[in-house]
């Protein structure tokens, strides 16, 4: 872990470290430029620019840079950018072996968990190996001064999200937990200082480790609900993932909320008020998507979701209810405010969807 500003600069350095001399860069087409200048930077030790990554790391697309990695005898990825680079890059190691180099340009976090979601035929799915961790991550707080506020917003919220659902994992440990509390209290105080100013450096610096913080709880525990129904929603329709993060987190809260005392008390702390209120609220003034629907999601899909994410069990604090769940997704399409009650048995008899 390198935590520097300028750290792109270094690259070649950490090239030599791992004793590799032909890189294919990777990006997405938004920062095809970044990742071709990266690669003029590093001269002969750069083979190539694959600038296809997408969303939700679709296997058809890591095929294809698979193939041009072996047609151009690569020995290393470089990855720059956010977590759908990220992600393409594990998915060619887990397939090649090969390294990675991430230098992470949002506040996705992913860059250092040994977690890999995949997409095929609209369905999402996860795995953990060790052969997915990069080798080497470089956070260089000169790559995020350009980042839109709105990007930097909601992919904060996702890094978020990650912390307060370590907060009611299966397999906490009190490390974990200390790092989730400090996550959380970390963006809470420096994205309303972002949105304000989106060139303060020591706000910039304060959310790239808060990313960390937090990707390093999503690598140590397990997910529940939040990221479950998170990969349904992203893998089924194409959402946006961190949007889709933003919207659904205080929802999720409330769910939990009467089975994960200490993780709605630790919210309550950090933002003044109860959790899934007091989350709804922050992601409102930050300016993030508080719906579903403005996400892209079709309302015809909330039955459909909530049976995807039934289909499979999983942990979770508070069972998972069909009738519950329902309503939760429905709230969270239409961005209604997070029910109170906790998304009860008594409140999901009255659903009509």
């Amino acid at each position: 872990m390198v935590f520097e500003p300028g750290g792109r600069q270094h690259v070649a350095r950490e090239l030599e470290r791992l004793g590799h001399t032909r890189a294919m860069v990777l990006s997405t087409p938004r920062q095809h430029a970044q990742a071709t200048e990266l690669a003029d930077s590093l001269g002969k030790l750069a083979v190539g620019v694959f600038p296809d990554a997408r969303m939700h790391t679709p296997v058809e697309v890591t095929e294809r840079a698979v193939v041009m990695a072996r047609d151009l005898s690569a020995d290393c990825v470089i990855a720059i950018g956010g977590g759908s680079t990220t992600g393409l890059g594990k998915a060619i190691a887990l397939r090649t072996d090969l390294d990675q180099i991430v230098l992470p340009t949002t506040y996705a976090g992913s860059e250092v968990t040994p977690i890999l979601g995949e997409t095929v035929d609209a369905t999402k799915t996860t795995l953990r190996s060790l052969k997915v961790v990069p080798e080497t991550v470089i956070y260089d707080i000169d790559l995020t001064l350009s980042l839109p506020t709105a990007v930097t917003v909601n992919s904060a919220l996702n890094s978020l999200a990650h912390a307060v659902e370590a907060l009611w994992a299966q397999d906490p440990d009190p490390v974990t937990l200390l790092m989730a509390r400090e996550a959380i209290t970390t963006f809470v105080a420096c994205l309303p200082r972002i949105v304000t100013d989106p060139g303060d450096r020591d706000a910039r610096a304060a959310a790239l480790y808060g990313a960390w913080l937090a990707g390093t709880c999503l690598a140590t525990v397990g997910m529940a609900l939040h990221h479950k129904l998170c990969h349904v929603l992203g893998g089924t329709f194409d959402l946006p993932h961190a949007e889709t993060h933003a919207v659904v987190l205080p929802y999720v809260v409330a769910y939990n909320a009467p089975a994960a005392l200490e993780a709605a008390t630790v919210v309550e702390r950090v933002l003044g008020a109860p959790g899934a209120t007091a989350l709804r609220t922050f992601v409102d003034h930050l300016g993030a998507p508080t719906s579903l629907r403005e996400l892209g999601m079709p309302e015809s899909g909330i039955t459909e979701a909530a049976d995807r994410c039934l289909a499979a069990p999983y942990y979770n604090p508070r069972p998972v209810e069909r009738e519950p769940l329902r309503d939760l997704i429905r709230d969270a399409w239409a961005g209604n405010p997070p029910r109170a009650d906790g998304y009860g048995t008594a409140a999901a008899s009255n659903t009509t969807s």
